[in-house]
């Protein structure tokens, strides 16, 4: 297994070579100077805008229009915006769209402990102002798309499908991350393909969530906290779980190559900010 500073220096070379063939933007190589921070805040609060506008809006539309919109098709949406928000910014931010994530990666030392607020900001923001267009645009529908357990489903039950289907979404992020299992750009095939699978079998238990902030907005604009609390304390228990399965998995974390993904860092003349 190549050094660290070995694994530096190839990255190094593999970026220039990169920016030499004009794949990489201009701003982009000196990506680890936090006066780019506003990029990447900026990145979260749009992606999070997209992901909840989709996620929250299908069922809020299938409510407003009967009969148009498949639970299938309610289900699948948000795991083929989140593959394409992925794609088209995942190297500007790391393209987090959920304050779990970002916990995961800190915990495993590869994200900057100091940019979570500002990420976690945007992403709730993000969320919000979905909603608020979602409530302009077609109603307060479906408590505006917000996840609910199922009939006859308690909060408890709920509460640990959402940890159980955030472990498995964060062992995914974080796998495909990892300089052990890294699969470049088809990473998001991989998540979003796990988000439509996960709603398509347990959206009628818990709604299949697994983001605090697209559960959040909808039940802030709506007015309804009554079972909030199950989509805040069962996705963070699931990553905390998906954290310690990577340790087991793969060892302590902090490897340069999820260090790129989990920051967007594109800087060819350093590796990216170490975590503090």
């Amino acid at each position: 297994m190549a050094s660290p500073e070995a694994q530096v220096t190839a990255a190094r070379r593999e970026i220039r070579n990169r920016a030499i063939l004009g794949v990489e933007p201009s701003w982009g190589r000196n990506f680890n100077d936090l006066s780019h921070e506003w990029r990447r805040v900026f990145a979260e609060l749009f992606g999070t805008f997209l992901l909840v506008l989709v996620a929250a809006g299908a069922p809020t539309v299938a409510a407003r229009y009967p009969g148009i919109l498949s639970q299938a098709a309610v289900v699948t949406a948000p795991g083929l915006m989140v593959m394409a928000i992925i794609l088209f910014m995942g190297l500007v931010s790391g393209a987090h769209l959920n304050p779990v994530v970002s916990l995961a990666f800190a915990l495993r030392q590869e994200f900057p402990w100091r940019r979570i607020p500002a990420y976690l900001a945007a992403q709730v923001a993000g969320s919000v102002l979905a909603c608020l267009v979602l409530w302009a645009l077609v109603g307060r529908y479906a408590h505006l798309g917000a996840t609910l357990p199922g009939s006859g489903v308690g909060d408890l039950q709920a509460m640990a499908m959402e940890a159980f289907l955030t472990m498995g979404l964060v062992s995914t992020i974080l796998g495909t991350a990892s300089g052990a299992q890294n699969v470049g750009t088809l990473s998001a095939l991989a998540v979003g393909g796990y988000i439509a699978l996960a709603g398509l079998w347990s959206s009628p238990i818990s709604g299949a969530s697994m983001n605090p902030v697209r559960s959040f907005g909808p039940a802030l604009v709506s007015g309804d906290f009554a079972h909030f609390w199950v989509y805040l304390v069962g996705p963070a228990a699931g990553a905390l779980l998906a954290v310690g399965a990577a340790y087991i998995l793969r060892g302590p974390g902090g490897d340069l190559t999820a260090m790129r993904a989990a920051q967007g860092a594109l800087d060819p003349l350093g590796p990216p900010a170490k975590p503090e």
